[in-house]
């Protein structure tokens, strides 16, 4: 069996997810091939508990491809980031800094939402759409790619042979149309893994995330709606692999004890509202963005530690550059002009925030407490100089 499109994703997640938004609303025909088919309800097993944060650029981004109007009655404004060192004797907060979008903005810093609930919502979306074809539980088989100078051609695990002007991969830190197209990776592992879940507590967010540093990785809390009628937040807790598998596998309520305590008790008694998941962390970055026919995006580009809510951004900022190329020369689509130029777009700025982000977590690593006390007085150091407040925020944004 054979079909042809204008642009073939790899990938169903929810950066792919959102690409076949962005270029279905142009009118182009998009494919769009994940192997695993998603789950979308919150307690299945399976589920993605890991949250999304779309800063600005993004929320725009979403709202020009129609996706915004369905997400929002479901989104959490983050109108403060707020840093906390815990890093002293025991783990209280000694030093609080917030940074409050009001200073820089009319806007929210961002909107977080539920990665399963973004599935669930952009493939409704999607599914409006005659030119887009969404195939769960297919993906591209090993060296299924083939290019050439007009076109590419993929062939798929359900054995359907697919043309298309560009093949677009969104699969993953572990591409398989990366590797098939010969882009080689940059790959750091730091002996950390993230904890993923929702917590209710007692104290409302306020629409406040918050990072506390002590060692190991920070511990994040990120608004949600309300969950059972109490107050709710995004839990990433980053920490060395042994001492995250341990938590992992604790019984619940050691396992509340354990985060309530490493909160620093700022919302009070911290409580289970969902399973834990648990993911390695690493940083990665490809050697380049394009190759015949092909471009990278998202986690087969790129991937950080979930620090300031970078990760997906980065990856829509990808988008937003690639989206434009295609909408200003769309005769162009998928040719080698077009793919340099989008490299060129993107490849210097991934690289610099790659490595900002690993200094960040290496920061947050820090276990010797004089390093510790080095960092508090770094943080007070940089948030009593408003130029630096300010630009610090803008570059957070992804804004100039």
């Amino acid at each position: 069996m054979a079909e042809s499109c204008d642009i073939f994703i790899s990938g169903g997640g929810i950066a792919g997810l959102t690409a076949a938004a962005a270029f279905g609303s142009l009118g182009l025909r998009v494919i769009c091939v994940d192997p695993t088919p998603p789950v979308v309800e919150r307690d299945t097993k399976g589920a993605d508990l890991r949250t999304t944060a779309f800063l600005q650029p993004a929320q725009q981004l979403l709202s020009e491809i129609g996706l915004w109007e369905r997400l929002a009655p479901h989104a959490a404004p983050l109108q403060i980031m707020r840093i906390v060192d815990a890093g002293g004797a025991t783990p209280t907060p000694r030093v609080v800094r917030d940074f409050n979008a009001a200073d820089i903005s009319d806007q929210p810093f961002g909107w977080n939402l539920p990665n399963w609930l973004l599935r669930r919502e952009m493939m409704a979306q999607l599914a409006e759409l005659p030119n887009v074809d969404l195939q769960m539980g297919v993906g591209v088989k090993p060296n299924g790619l083939f290019t050439r100078s007009d076109s590419a051609r993929v062939t798929l695990t359900n054995n359907t042979t697919v043309t298309a002007k560009l093949v677009l991969a969104c699969d993953g830190r572990n591409s398989p149309v990366r590797e098939a197209a010969g882009i080689p990776v940059s790959t750091t592992r730091y002996g950390q893994k993230a904890l993923a879940l929702a917590v209710n507590h007692e104290k409302p967010h306020d629409n406040i995330s918050t990072e506390v540093h002590r060692s190991g990785g920070p511990f994040t809390l990120v608004p949600l709606p309300d969950h059972n009628d109490m107050p709710s937040s995004a839990l990433v807790w980053m920490e060395r692999g042994p001492r995250a598998q341990e938590l992992f596998n604790m019984p619940a309520e050691r396992f509340e004890a354990e985060m309530t305590e490493r909160s620093g008790g700022i919302y009070g008694p911290l409580k289970l509202a969902s399973n834990r998941t648990i993911w390695p962390i690493i940083s990665q970055s490809a050697a380049r963005l394009n190759a015949e026919r092909v471009a990278l995006m998202a986690e087969a580009a790129h991937v950080v530690p979930p620090i300031g809510a970078q990760g997906l951004n980065m990856s829509l900022s990808d988008l937003i550059a690639l989206r434009d190329l295609v909408r200003d020369r769309p005769e162009g689509l998928g040719d080698a002009s077009m793919l340099a130029a989008y490299h060129k777009a993107r490849h210097r700025e991934i690289m610099i925030r790659v490595r900002g982000i690993d200094l960040l977590n290496r920061t947050s690593m820090l276990a010797p407490r004089p390093l510790r006390d080095l960092r508090a007085a770094g943080l007070s150091a940089l948030y009593s100089l408003p130029p630096v407040r300010k630009t610090l925020m803008q570059m957070g944004l992804g804004v100039r």
